[in-house]
């Protein structure tokens, strides 16, 4: 008597298990998840409320198109306007924000999903039972593909009453920035030993992009800077929602998305379970960590050096708006009665360095906890 086996394809197994990690990832990121993407949605749909009360007449948006025009600072902070109705302002005024804020909940994700779990040692005991080599991958990538898709849907749904070609269209481009980063995480996950690092990485991509969309909006008042055109912040902005929609723009997240999928899937089938293209160094041959605060230093050097960094940057983009701030009050007669309260021209620039330190100092404490959570 002769037994025959079936052998299941090479893509099966490599992607057995998918379905229960990917219930397993949505049912563990069942709190952090729609927390992310209820700010996120709140924040797009607040603000066709905020923008009526500031900008309500024909009259008002046209100044604000006109200062914009020439206030390359302001440029560089939210991007361009292309039209005055108060979908395409709500699409300025919060869709690069949008399009960070999503990102930033993408790679925590995805390398929460990926590098965590093996640095942790849970991945060696998940790949123990029928579990395929890419099946961590994909179930990280699918959670944030639901995470991403969630939130388009909220807010092409919420901003449908500004126009609903420009709704779908900006729900698409923030939910396409996620993915683009998503898979950006995907790849240095696969780099580095170290889930910190990767972490790391990837956010420092996020900010280059960011710096890259604001130094090419303040050249060009159109969005049309090669530099913005390098930024997926920049094709968030080129989308060009509710001010006729570029919709071949999504081609570009989808296109780089894709891309950095099948990099991260290539490096992931070869390379060992919790290893690295890039291992970490070795330490030196000899401690000459005398005492506390030179281990504290060695740990967080280079966190301390980043976030410096950071802060610097953001110094001199706030320092480079302090005029614009002013300048972009224009002839609003509600923005002009909260000026004169403030003191007049002056007092609106110490009211707007006040708030950019307030924010700041906000940013500086959660280093100051996450380092001591590290130190810990």
């Amino acid at each position: 008597m002769t037994t025959t086996f079936a052998v299941r394809p090479l893509a099966s197994r490599q992607l057995a298990g998918t379905g229960t990690l990917l219930r397993f990832a949505l049912r563990r990121d069942r709190v952090q998840i729609p927390v992310w993407v209820a700010v996120n949605a709140l924040m797009v749909l607040s603000m066709p409320g905020t923008l009526r009360g500031l900008y309500g007449t024909a009259a008002e948006r046209a100044d604000l198109l006109r200062q914009m025009e020439t206030n390359s600072s302001l440029r560089a902070m939210v991007g361009p306007v292309f039209d005055d109705s108060l979908g395409a302002l709500t699409a300025w005024r919060v869709g690069v924000y949008a399009a960070a804020l999503a990102a930033v909940m993408s790679l925590l994700i995805v390398v929460r999903h990926t590098r965590d779990e093996e640095e942790s040692g849970r991945q060696e005991v998940v790949a123990s039972g029928m579990v395929g080599r890419r099946a961590s991958l994909t179930a990280a990538l699918l959670t944030v593909a639901v995470a991403n898709g969630v939130l388009a849907v909220l807010v092409a749904a919420g901003l449908a009453g500004q126009g609903v070609a420009g709704a779908v269209a900006l729900g698409l481009g923030v939910a396409g920035a996620g993915m683009v980063f998503a898979t950006a995480a995907a790849v240095v996950a696969q780099l580095t030993e170290s889930a910190r690092l990767a972490r790391g990485l990837t956010a420092g991509v996020l900010g280059a992009a960011f710096v890259l969309r604001a130094a090419g909006d303040s050249g060009a008042a159109d969005g049309s800077s090669v530099l913005t055109w390098l930024s997926p912040l920049g094709w968030v902005e080129n989308l060009r929602a509710f001010a006729a929609e570029r919709w071949w723009v999504l081609l570009l997240f989808a296109g780089a998305a894709v891309a950095q999928g099948a990099v991260a899937y290539g490096l992931a089938g070869r390379r060992d379970l919790g290893m690295s293209f890039l291992p970490t160094r070795p330490g030196p041959a000899h401690g000459r960590l005398g005492t506390a605060g030179a281990l504290a230093w060695r740990l967080q050097r280079g966190s301390v050096l980043g976030w410096s960094a950071g802060f610097l940057l953001a110094g001199v983009v706030y320092g480079g708006m302090t005029e614009g701030a002013a300048e972009l009050v224009g002839d609003n007669a509600q923005a002009r009665a909260v000026v004169e309260r403030m003191g007049g021209e002056a007092g609106l620039t110490d009211a707007f360095v006040s708030a950019m330190v307030g924010m700041l100092g906000m940013i500086a404490a959660l280093y100051v906890v996450a380092s001591v959570l590290r130190l810990g």
